[in-house]
């Protein structure tokens, strides 16, 4: 099982960051204690050669793509950089995979994931340099049973995105008590609802708006009626955890309680080029040990 801490950070910040403001904030964050970090691949940079500066920049910190896109770079290309951050940083790089990106008419996310895996796992037998040999942890974006239980067989365990607790418990049941469980969840630490609701809903609006995430809302338990128009409440606050930080705090921890090994934290709400360090400060204090905060 890997130990990643039972919370760690999700942030979309170092896609569009410096790269020097990248490295101070994961520098700061390793001082602090958190012991993860995740972040996607939407365009702004390259989801292995990202996860590779910020390793650099680290000494502890477990670095994990959430995700690196499938699409983005062919299965070649995804062996040979994540083996060489497997040999550099033993232990502290997490390649997660997942479809991601537009929607591809005719194309099943399920057998394109599945191929995809096993074409990693033809290159790691073919290739004629050690890498192969140093084990390359890695987790797959999941949310339907056929998923997860790909998830469940071809790696170390599953990822998921903007789900709520009752998700959670669902997956752990399909993974079994063995596989790994990384749960995102996008955070506020706002106690006003109404403004709190309304940057949520700013947050969710492409979410609520592609096919794709329409489907999985669905599949969670939501109508149409509370889909369409900006979310109902109910869908909005079971997607972002709002309130002062003990509010917040309390429901992280019912992922947990529901299956997950590990949370990751994206707190939303901050300002475009910015860093949301100073809420990982708070948050920090409230869910890391003692001792490591």
């Amino acid at each position: 099982m890997m130990n990643l801490g039972t919370f760690g950070i999700y942030t979309f910040d170092f896609e569009h960051q410096p790269a020097a403001l990248a490295r101070d904030c994961v520098q700061e964050l390793e001082q602090r204690g958190w012991r993860a970090v995740w972040f996607p691949e939407v365009g702004g940079r390259e989801a292995l050669t990202q996860a590779g500066h910020l390793l650099s920049a680290t000494e502890r910190l477990h670095v994990v793509n959430g995700i690196a896109q499938i699409w983005a770079r062919g299965a070649a290309a995804t062996h040979a950089a994540s083996t060489l951050l497997a040999d550099a940083y033993p232990g502290r790089h997490l390649l997660g995979l997942g479809f991601g990106g537009a929607p591809r008419p005719g194309v099943k996310p399920l057998a394109a994931m599945a191929e995809y895996v096993d074409e990693l796992d033809a290159h790691a037998k073919e290739s004629p340099n050690p890498a192969p040999r140093i084990p390359v942890r890695r987790i797959l974006a999941a949310y339907g049973p056929k998923m997860l239980a790909l998830a469940r067989d071809r790696s170390a365990g599953a990822h998921t995105y903007h789900v709520n607790t009752a998700h959670t418990a669902q997956a752990r049941e399909i993974l079994g008590p063995d596989a790994f469980l990384g749960v995102e969840h996008a955070v506020l630490l706002e106690p006003d609802p109404d403004t709190a609701r309304a940057t949520a809903r700013e947050h969710l609006e492409v979410y609520l708006n592609t096919p794709y995430n329409v489907a999985k809302f669905r599949r969670l338990g939501y109508p149409d009626e509370e889909i369409e128009h900006g979310g109902s409440d109910r869908l909005v606050d079971d997607l972002v955890f709002w309130g002062d930080v003990d509010t917040v705090v309390d429901k992280l921890r019912a992922h947990v309680t529901a299956g997950a090994d590990h949370v990751a934290v994206q707190v939303i709400g901050t300002e475009p080029g910015g860093t949301a360090m100073a809420h990982w400060r708070r948050l920090g204090e409230a869910l890391l040990p003692p001792t490591a905060s």
